[in-house]
């Protein structure tokens, strides 16, 4: 019999059931994962690391091949509207039934066995890929790469995407530590793609020593823009004519050029025109990513939370609203680098408006006081009872001619997206 017959009982009970809400390793849910798929067959598996641009590289890859028809699974984290998004079939998200269902195979088969939030959705995802007649499985990692539940599965394509200081309680302070943490998804023989510009060293050797394929971007491929469109080369490969890809910002010629490698090398078991990369790599469409909402005022909406994103946010604000005065709509978790964030962002932002979550990782009222007061920042608003009040004021001290921008959490991004939804503000 199954537990519960709804998809939010199961997460209340799962957000409370395992003592950890991180808890990295890959013993309980390689068990677990065994007792649910006993003839361990899988889709071809493209894995996906990084600190920033996982979502991304993992969106242009499953809009390139849906445009070349075929099936292909999505499994990524965190969700910004509803829990069902970290799992899609062919871009869409799969029903509440579906992975009720999972959820009660994977309870039926546990045991004993505690699991993590995260663990039980990856092992639904990967159950229901399983049953899915797939051509292909995109996998997210959540958190590092090496003890990440997604690693229990061995990826016909490994790629990282960017290498930057977050999540340092878990991966370590360095970006050392970090790229040997998520070069952890690398195997023996297999093609390791990596985005990053400047890789650490650890990422490299961690590559030779487990004898993976290693291709670095910039030497092993590349990309030219040529006035609107681009062209990507790799080995004896060339597509030229690419559209700017869907997603604004620079770093996302580096993402798609990933993308692209990742489908180039796994064309002999899937094969893929240029067209179908052509059209995936324009036609992408993510939420919380450089959105931008055209309201009297418009508002531009972006998931960044770390250092190396807000870097890129910056450049992008600088390049496409010059000379804007810009009013934040801002919250972080209490695990990030604020004091950080906040020193990137203040030369470009003319006055900041902090958002009280629900969430309880996120920072709270008087401490983020504390942080603001300790920095650079001169105008800050502090007193607002959720997102919609902190909003409202920064709208009201808004021209038209100004530019509202809401970052700093996928949380946040969240609960303004489903504060628009309720006054149709989304398109």
């Amino acid at each position: 019999m199954m537990r519960f017959n709804t998809l939010k009982g199961w997460l209340d009970w799962q957000e409370n059931f395992h003592p950890l809400a991180i808890d990295l390793g890959l013993d309980r849910v390689t068990r677990v994962y065994q007792a649910l798929n006993q003839n361990q067959t899988k889709p071809i598996t493209i894995t996906v690391a990084g600190t920033n641009g996982k979502g991304s590289c993992v969106a242009y890859l499953e809009a390139i091949y849906k445009a070349q028809g075929y099936r292909v699974g999505t499994y990524s984290s965190p969700h910004i509207l509803k829990y069902n998004e970290r799992i899609k079939i062919n871009g869409e998200p799969v029903s509440d039934e579906l992975i009720c269902e999972a959820f009660a195979r994977i309870d039926a088969v546990r045991n004993d066995t505690s699991l993590s939030y995260f663990e039980f959705g990856t092992l639904a995802a990967l159950n229901i890929f399983q049953n899915a007649n797939l051509d292909v499985q995109l996998l997210e990692v959540g958190l590092g790469g090496r003890l990440d539940a997604v690693n229990i599965v061995e990826p016909d394509i490994a790629l990282i995407t960017s290498i930057g200081i977050d999540h340092v309680d878990w991966l370590g302070a360095t970006r050392e530590a970090i790229g040997q943490e998520k070069a952890g998804i690398f195997r023996k023989d297999i093609p390791a793609i990596v985005g990053d510009l400047n890789p650490p060293k650890s990422l490299i050797e961690t590559a030779h020593n487990k004898a993976a394929q290693l291709y670095l971007i910039d030497a092993d491929f590349t990309y030219k823009k040529q006035g609107a469109l681009w062209e990507w080369t790799a080995n004896q490969r060339h597509i030229c004519n690419i559209p700017e890809p869907g997603l604004k910002g620079e770093h996302q010629y580096r993402n798609a050029s990933a993308a692209i490698l990742a489908v180039d090398l796994l064309s002999k078991q899937l094969p893929i025109d240029d067209t179908a990369i052509r059209n995936g790599i324009k036609n992408i469409h993510l939420l919380g990513r450089f959105q931008l909402i055209n309201d009297k005022i418009p508002i531009l909406l972006d998931v960044g939370h770390n250092p190396e994103a807000v870097k890129t946010l910056v450049d992008f604000l600088t390049m496409t609203f010059p000379n804007k005065k810009i009013h934040a709509i801002f919250s972080m978790m209490k695990d990030k680098d604020i004091a950080s964030v906040l020193e990137i962002m203040n030369p470009i932002i003319y006055d900041w408006f902090f958002t009280p979550l629900s969430n309880p990782r996120t920072v709270p009222e008087a401490t983020m006081r504390n942080i603001f007061s300790q920095s650079s920042v001169s105008r800050v608003s502090f007193g607002y009872k959720d997102f919609n009040a902190a909003f409202q004021a920064a709208q009201s001290q808004a021209q038209a001619e100004d530019l509202l921008l809401v970052f700093g959490s996928f949380f946040l991004v969240s609960e303004c997206l489903n504060e628009f939804k309720k006054h149709e503000l989304t398109k």
